[in-house]
């Protein structure tokens, strides 16, 4: 995978790049509520932009195909100067591509309002690449997906990655070879999703730590109840629950039907309860453990963040940032709970722009969208 900055820079001057970007951000009342992704893809915008080559972006966001990107044009240009062009491969978007004078800057409207995007449909990725003479791909977080503007436009037009994506498969190939004493810490839902990457975290890592949603599999299959708690179709198997580096909460935060929060063992949670996050005993547990750590690999926060049960995630947080040990932290989630909790970003080590992206590159080594830049 050839980096952006391999391509000698006087041969960018007046070119047409297109850029994939992942601009995905949430968006509150009409305006971007998260310049996360926008000011990590930025670089690779600026590089490009400062070294004369016409900048097209192109990026999906949302579930609604009817969402657009203006939002985030206006957001992007908190960090330098953006035209929106409300049209994708139509004649604005081309009239728009074929009159930019050099270092100018161009963002597209969301992708995914034509069906052939996530078709990976040939037609369109031919449309898109017409725009420009070289692509660039710097959409970690949408490298899983093989999407046209992923997979089909980087066979038509000579590809590189982006700063952002070759960023992120540097430190993730890191997590994917840990320095030991090394510790794992996985959340999120979906157990029957995350147990091939649970098996192989377990091979390469000394502990791995399993929270969020992803306990309650793990006291249902050890038959203790879990109330009303949110459980996957599938549950840990007793290979996993054996193994000498697998770790549980062993005290858990429950929510009553009143709404008051209790801490409790599991075992003595009642059917009208839900689990909401781990207990005080739990990150004394996990301390000597992040402590000694050489590289911490952290995905999901320990407790329903969104319900404003972050204060556990932000003291694992806090053990975290104190460890010295070499960070690597995914998912929209996870990055969004330490937001919350407070402790500065730049005391955790790498943040990833990617969460579904990050786990299956953790799992495979590979992705649709690295693989075709190889």
């Amino acid at each position: 995978m050839k980096c952006i900055d391999q391509l000698p820079a006087p041969e960018l001057k007046g070119k047409r790049v297109l850029v994939r970007s992942d601009f995905n951000v949430p968006v509150a009342n009409g305006e971007a509520a998260d310049l996360f992704r926008i000011k990590q893809g930025w670089e690779t915008v600026r590089y490009l932009s400062e070294r004369g080559a016409k900048v097209i972006i192109i990026s999906h966001i949302g579930r609604d195909p009817e969402a657009t990107m203006e939002p985030v044009a206006r957001a992007m240009k908190k960090f330098g100067p953006v035209v929106f062009i409300a049209d994708l491969v139509g004649h604005a978007a081309r009239g728009a591509a074929a009159a930019m004078h050099d270092g100018e800057i161009l963002l597209l409207e969301n992708l995914r309002r034509d069906p052939r995007e996530t078709e990976n449909d040939p037609s369109f990725a031919q449309e898109l690449a017409s725009l420009a003479d070289i692509y660039v791909d710097d959409a970690f977080a949408a490298a899983h997906r093989a999407h046209a503007s992923i997979v089909g436009v980087a066979k038509l037009l000579p590809s590189y990655a982006g700063f952002l994506m070759c960023n992120e498969v540097h430190e993730i190939d890191a997590a994917r070879a840990p320095e030991h004493p090394s510790f794992a810490i996985l959340g999120g839902a979906k157990f029957e999703t995350k147990a091939p990457l649970i098996r192989l975290l377990l091979e390469k890592y000394d502990h791995v730590f399993i929270t969020g949603a992803l306990s309650n599999d793990v006291f249902r299959a050890r038959g203790l109840s879990v109330g009303r708690s949110l459980v996957s179709k599938e549950l840990p198997s007793d290979d996993i629950l054996s193994n000498p580096h697998f770790l549980a909460p062993i005290d858990v935060t429950v929510e009553t039907e009143s709404g008051h929060a209790l801490v409790k063992k599991p075992g003595e949670i009642t059917a009208t309860e839900r689990i909401v996050d781990v207990g005080p005993e739990t990150v004394a547990m996990l301390s000597p453990h992040i402590a000694a750590a050489k590289f911490i690999l952290w995905n999901g926060p320990t407790g329903i963040y969104e319900q404003g049960y972050i204060h556990y995630t932000q003291q694992v947080a806090e053990l975290a940032a104190g460890s010295g040990a070499k960070i690597v932290i995914g998912g929209g989630d996870t990055i969004a709970a330490i937001e919350a909790s407070g402790v500065p970003k730049e005391k955790l080590g790498f943040l990833s722009t990617g969460g579904g992206a990050m786990m299956e590159y953790l799992l495979k080594g590979t992705l649709p969208g690295t693989a075709a830049l190889v």
